[in-house]
């Protein structure tokens, strides 16, 4: 464990100069207006509506009305002094139907966003695959077929020909591990398919979208853009006398699924094997890996909280206590799902039941920064659900949330102080909103939003962070 305070509870700790500090949301979690202007239908407009699978019936047909509301809290991202905005865009305003004609007021709206962002000197980051799959897409089949990342492609012309000239950092995907895994194995998220097969086609379809998407910005975007994606990393920890291979199995799936062909041009070998029995891995073609491995100037890493895993026995009733809302017919670890045995996590947990655990933060960037000399990190996304509680005079006193983000930051700082290449810190999220299969249940945001009213409150935990963006130190 690092110097300092064992808990993680460090204060006064001093981040370089032109460390970047911002807040990130999702198109579909956050804007509403889901059929304005243009926009068609996804598949989490498709899923959410679909009995059942949402907490209480929630959409995210208005959510925070950011589309409406854009500019006053782009005010807001001001006044928290953030340096940079992590935004997604709906694919389904920009081509509504996925393949066909370009909706112009869609690119519009981004570039009034974008536009926006840079006068108030706030570096727009933005996302082109943050869930919202346009549903006539997934109704050809979705990410387990090819043609999705052929009109991905185009998808990355038509915004980077738009956008290009303004963007300070493209990112192609967010946590495809999420995209395959609970949208086409589990069956939790969009489009809630329980087919292991179909979610490993999916995880190729990903990377093969993320490298295409990479040249197509590059040939598209007349700015000097830097160019990323962002993975959700699982930090596994073993238990019992095999361990280390519940660890490396989850590992496979969960982590170097992407990162191998991404950032090393091949999919590990024990993932081939371990996944054996559910594909033959045929949808990969010749040249695939080539177009995969694009160079990247920075990789985006999320993190929230840990696994705990051991391998299952074959006797004793089994722990599936994998974190995730879902259906449970459905599993996110197709080729493990019979063998590695999820066990549920100690203590203290967020609202969302994920275990607090900003050793393991420190862990991860450590490890990435051995695994991939020379690539810059950024935490894109970090941050807890708790149940806030609106005191009389209207403050939202979250020292849970503060506290989680304090113990975080001091574990990024750990690794910067290690050597670590660490360029930035994204809080998730600005908003309250849209918590997928959750609905409005969870709240992550730094910023309260009452639902009824729209009305936005800082919390405690934002007048904290706006105090470490404005100081660059971190405050008690």
């Amino acid at each position: 464990m690092s110097a300092g305070n064992p808990d993680y509870r460090d204060s006064g700790l001093v981040f370089p100069k032109g460390f970047t500090f911002g807040s990130a949301t999702a198109s579909y979690q956050v804007e509403g207006a889901a059929a304005e202007d243009g926009r068609l239908p996804s598949i989490w407009d498709t899923f959410s509506r679909t009995p059942g699978k949402v907490w209480d019936g929630d959409t995210g047909d208005v959510a925070c009305d950011h589309y409406h509301r854009w500019e006053s809290d782009l005010d807001l991202m001001a006044e928290l002094g953030l340096d940079a905005y992590r935004f997604s865009i709906a694919w389904p305003r920009i081509v509504p139907t996925g393949t066909g004609e370009v909706n112009q007021a869609g690119l519009d709206f981004y570039s009034r966003l974008v536009d926006g962002l840079r006068e108030r000197g706030i570096r727009p980051v933005a996302t082109l695959y943050h869930w919202d799959l346009p549903q006539p897409l997934e109704d050809a089949g979705g990410w387990p077929v090819r043609a999705t990342a052929d009109a991905f492609e185009r998808y990355a012309e038509i915004v980077g020909s738009a956008l290009g000239d303004r963007i300070h950092t493209w990112t192609t995907l967010n946590e495809p591990w999420c995209s395959a895994y609970l949208g086409y194995g589990q069956g939790g998220h969009a489009p809630g398919r329980h087919e292991p097969a179909a979610a490993l086609a999916a995880v190729h379809h990903l990377n093969l979208a993320h490298g295409r998407a990479v040249q197509a910005l590059r040939a598209t975007s007349t700015g000097s853009p830097e160019y990323s994606v962002t993975l959700n990393f699982h930090v596994p920890r073993g238990e019992g006398p095999d361990a280390a291979e519940a660890v490396r199995r989850v590992d496979a799936l969960a982590n170097r699924a992407f990162t191998g062909p991404m950032l090393k041009g091949a999919y590990p070998d024990d993932l081939i094997a371990d996944t054996a029995a559910v594909t033959d891995w045929s949808f990969v073609r010749e040249g695939d890996l080539t177009a995969i491995a694009q160079p990247i100037d920075v990789l985006g890493v999320n993190y929230y909280s840990t696994v705990t895993v051991r391998m299952w026995d074959g006797v004793s009733p089994r722990e599936t206590h994998d974190g995730h809302k879902g259906a449970p017919e459905g599993t996110a670890w197709p080729g493990s799902s019979d063998v590695v045995e999820f066990l549920e996590q100690p203590g203290p947990h967020t609202s969302m039941g994920w275990n607090i655990a900003p050793e393991a933060l420190e862990q991860l960037l450590g490890s990435l920064g051995e695994q991939l000399p020379g690539l810059p990190l950024m935490v894109t996304e970090n941050g807890a659900a708790f149940d806030d509680a609106v005191t009389d005079d209207g403050r939202i006193r979250d020292e849970e949330r503060t506290d989680f983000l304090r113990r975080h930051l001091t574990a990024a700082h750990r690794a910067l102080a290690a050597g670590v290449d660490l360029r930035g810190y994204f809080v998730w999220s600005l908003l309250d909103n849209f918590e997928w299969g959750y609905g409005y249940a969870k709240r992550f945001g730094i910023v309260r939003v009452d639902f009824d009213s729209q009305e936005r409150t800082v919390k405690d935990s934002g007048l904290w962070f706006r105090e470490l963006a404005a100081t660059g130190v971190l405050p008690r």
